[in-house]
């Protein structure tokens, strides 16, 4: 069956369109630049978003089952619809708030077989830590009691693909962490090891991260959302859940993983691990 997957270049997308393809599935691939897109070959790349209402059908059509994400200012009731008449059974959608979105409550509402996607903080947020990281030895922010329980983005991407072509998933929210609970000093000191050299965690205050996120253009809501989140998150966001493995399979994978992965980005020199 062709599965489709929206958002294919995202931090989730990508990995996932290649499992998929890895696993044998045609995969349709849905992204707004495909000449950028940087994809597998055998991935059939096309043009268009999820809020473009009259494209819905093409987008569609030949799928059985779709990764969906939520867009803005998308009409999430047309989506159901157009993929209900192009003939699609099984959704997963990658959730991003506690808050269920309009796309949601129609998939809910449906007869889809549906399985939300909800993962706590992505391993790849430190790659806001890298242009230091590389150039200074070095890793500036506050709150460095914040714990976060933060998870692979390639392990969000397999739950994705167990939902999407085996059964025993429909009417689950999937909450999913890595193995591992750090502080943002214990992140900075497995970047350390696995670089192979020293990386200084810098402790700046409550004022000097506020400053710098009005200076990175963000509106006081959302300043006032990032705090909250550092200084009383929610406990999901910090509790260790085996779900990666019991629907993979699979541990999830830890941050020093997906450090050496992303390696180049933080030393350019692989050749140093």
């Amino acid at each position: 069956m062709t599965i489709l997957v929206a958002g294919a270049t995202g931090n989730v997308g990508k990995p996932l369109v290649e499992q998929l393809l890895a696993d044998g599935h045609p995969v349709r691939a849905l992204t707004r630049n495909p000449a950028k897109a940087d994809l597998p070959a055998g991935a059939e790349v096309v043009a268009g978003d999820l809020s473009d209402t009259a494209g819905l059908p093409a987008v569609f059509a030949g799928v059985r089952a779709a990764h969906l994400i939520n867009v803005e200012g998308a009409d999430g009731a047309a989506i159901v619809r157009a993929a209900r008449e192009a003939g699609v059974r099984r959704v997963t959608v990658l959730r991003g708030d506690f808050a269920k979105t309009p796309l949601e409550e129609a998939i809910e509402a449906s007869d889809l077989e549906w399985t939300f996607l909800s993962p706590v903080e992505f391993m790849s947020n430190a790659l806001e830590w890298a242009e230091a990281v590389r150039t200074e030895g070095v890793v500036r922010e506050g709150f460095p009691e914040s714990k976060s329980a933060m998870v692979h983005e390639a392990d969000i991407a397999a739950v994705a693909a167990t939902a999407l072509t085996t059964d025993g998933h429909a009417g689950q929210d999937y909450w999913l962490t890595g193995p591992e609970v750090l502080t943002p000093p214990e992140k900075v000191r497995v970047i350390s090891e696995v670089l192979g050299r020293e990386v200084r965690f810098v402790e700046l205050s409550t004022e000097e991260i506020v400053a710098q996120w009005r200076g990175e253009g963000y509106g006081e809501d959302d300043i006032g959302f990032f705090l909250t989140m550092r200084t009383d998150p929610p406990e999901a966001g910090y509790t260790v859940l085996p779900t990666v493995e019991k629907v993979t399979g699979r541990p999830a994978r830890t941050f020093a993983e997906w450090v050496r992965e992303h390696a180049a980005a933080f030393d350019g020199n692989v050749a140093a691990l």
